[in-house]
């Protein structure tokens, strides 16, 4: 018991962790749990497996400390219906007061029935966004007195577009303790948290283990979005001296038909897809006839094709587009005797919401992968200013002047007063 008494935990509480077969507290709670427990607002960001859910679990119960009140004082909100079952269970497992009444939304089911149990008595709601908006909306969800609001799994509820319905119901919430947790933090979750969290502290953990796997050398691009990637492929494919020979990986063939599009341009015969969907692109249906070849230097492979392709030979493998799978990224840059004695390099561009699969790549390799910096003369697609319509350079007054439907009015049709709706009434009660 001695091993949780950094955490501040009540006796029920550690009596429970031991009993659940905790051995002791992990690097997140210790860093975490004193801050959430004296109401301050954290963002939590650490790998799978830290002990995210644990941790807010405790908070919680230890927060709430008794049941039977008038409505909800603790909102969670994760990205699924599996992961409300889950965070559910861990509550059930560590929960020793029987008044403390948990309840599930998810969008499975019927809204009534869930509607119903909230009525009976609800003082943890546990929730996915969509389903908890929709029966707010229907005055079903009381968020009065709300104490906690906590989101779990954030980055994976803005992956899934459910940003709108969380930040709804935190700016409906008065004043609360909110509590972020997530793998990564980007971007776009920096954007959505902004708006409802006040001087929050940052936690991280970054505890990936041992490393296990003797792997390829790595190298990770951040860029905004897809045609972006595109951009910076072409941009550093131009090097014909360094990129002689190059695999790069996209998800689907018809990602890799148009890839081959927007390259074949200005690249030609350097680029050729591997068994392409259509019989007038060039390509190859053999990896072995891509590498004896000397004009074809870039070929485009397919995730979806779910064949093993040997990379032994290709200096350069590319991952314009992160497999949904880990394993299918680990297995080509895990270093195997037939590559040892060639060296090869892995790059793998990703957006704000692929870094949760870079995440877990990174915890299967037990490495973190470089991050290379974006070339200068890079084009960013969002920086890029939008070319003027034909119709709108005709008429130039059309922006200024509030659109092509505009035309200014004539002289005498010109309102230069504006009289209220009273007196209106006393100059028709004048003509009468």
């Amino acid at each position: 018991m001695a091993l949780f008494d950094k955490l501040k935990l009540s006796k029920p509480l550690v009596r429970a962790m031991t009993d659940a077969g905790y051995l002791g507290p992990k690097e997140l709670q210790l860093k975490t749990m004193s801050r959430i427990l004296g109401g301050q607002d954290v963002i939590s960001v650490a790998p799978e497996g830290s002990g995210k859910t644990t941790t807010y679990v405790l908070a919680t119960l230890m927060r709430l400390k008794y049941g039977y009140e008038e409505a909800p004082r603790a909102l969670v909100l994760v990205p699924s219906k599996d992961h409300v079952l889950a965070v559910m269970e861990r509550f059930d497992l560590l929960n020793k007061n029987p008044t403390i009444r948990i309840v599930g939304l998810y969008p499975e089911g019927g809204m009534e029935s869930q509607m119903d149990a909230l009525a009976d008595g609800a003082d943890i709601v546990v929730a996915s966004p969509d389903r908890a908006r929709a029966i707010y909306l229907k005055l079903g969800l009381n968020l009065n007195k709300i104490m906690m609001f906590i989101v779990d799994d954030a980055a994976e509820i803005i992956k899934r577009g459910m940003q709108l319905p969380l930040a709804e119901l935190a700016r409906s919430i008065v004043k609360c303790q909110h509590l972020i947790f997530s793998e990564v933090l980007h971007d776009k979750l920096q954007l959505l948290i902004n708006q409802f969290m006040n001087q929050p502290a940052l936690i991280e953990v970054n505890d990936l283990g041992e490393p296990e796997l003797e792997t390829i050398d790595q190298l990770l691009y951040k860029v905004p979005d897809f045609r972006t990637k595109v951009n910076l492929l072409h941009l550093l494919l131009r090097d014909k001296d360094v990129f002689n020979k190059v695999v790069v990986f996209v998800t689907t063939r018809l990602t890799a038909e148009k890839v081959f599009k927007n390259l074949f341009q200005s690249l030609d015969k350097d680029i050729a897809i591997y068994k392409p969907l259509f019989f007038d692109h060039p390509g190859f249906d053999q990896i072995n006839d891509f590498k004896q070849s000397k004009d074809a230097r870039i070929l485009l492979i397919a995730d979806d094709l779910n064949e093993p392709v040997m990379l032994d030979g290709i200096p350069f493998i590319f991952h314009l587009e992160i497999p949904v799978e880990v394993e299918t990224f680990v297995g080509r840059i895990v270093k195997h005797d037939s590559n040892t004695k060639n060296e090869q390099v892995a790059i793998s561009f990703a957006t704000d919401i692929e870094l949760i699969l870079i995440k877990k790549i990174e915890l299967a390799i037990g490495k973190i992968l470089p991050l290379a910096e974006l070339p200068e003369d890079l084009l960013i697609e969002k920086d890029k200013p939008k070319k003027a319509s034909k119709t709108t350079q005709n008429h130039p007054d059309a922006e200024t002047n509030g659109g092509l439907a505009f035309h200014s009015k004539k002289q005498s049709n010109v309102k230069t007063y504006n009289y209220s709706s009273r007196e209106k009434a006393k100059m028709k009660f004048k003509k009468r």
